[in-house]
């Protein structure tokens, strides 16, 4: 499973406190069991001193060989430990204009 790959390069190039990787396809115009659209909430300390675009483009960099096969959309969502005790929670994904999924 895509996810599961996305998990375990995350958790070993970050060693995150939080992380969480979800499978939002079906909130897209996609076939029914799709892994094409990816939410991930990560929170690291390695992210500490670091811009979001450049720990965005740590992540980005890390899923190179998905983002550039069936992985088709992928938001991120990058806390220090600092940020996440203050809020805790990642916004939530809109729907895609398209929406659901389609019959194949």
């Amino acid at each position: 499973m895509i996810q599961e790959i996305i998990e375990a390069k995350l958790h070993q190039a970050f060693q995150p406190e939080y992380l969480q990787v979800l499978n939002e396809s079906y909130m897209h115009n996609v076939p029914a069991g799709s892994e094409s659209h990816f939410k991930v909430v990560i929170v690291s300390p390695s992210f500490d001193g670091r811009r979001l675009i450049e720990q965005h483009r740590a992540v980005n960099q890390v899923l190179a060989d998905e983002l550039a096969g069936r992985v088709h959309a992928l938001s991120i969502h990058t806390y220090t430990p600092e940020q996440w005790r203050q809020n805790s929670q990642a916004p939530d994904s809109p729907m895609c204009h398209g929406g659901g999924h389609k019959e194949s």
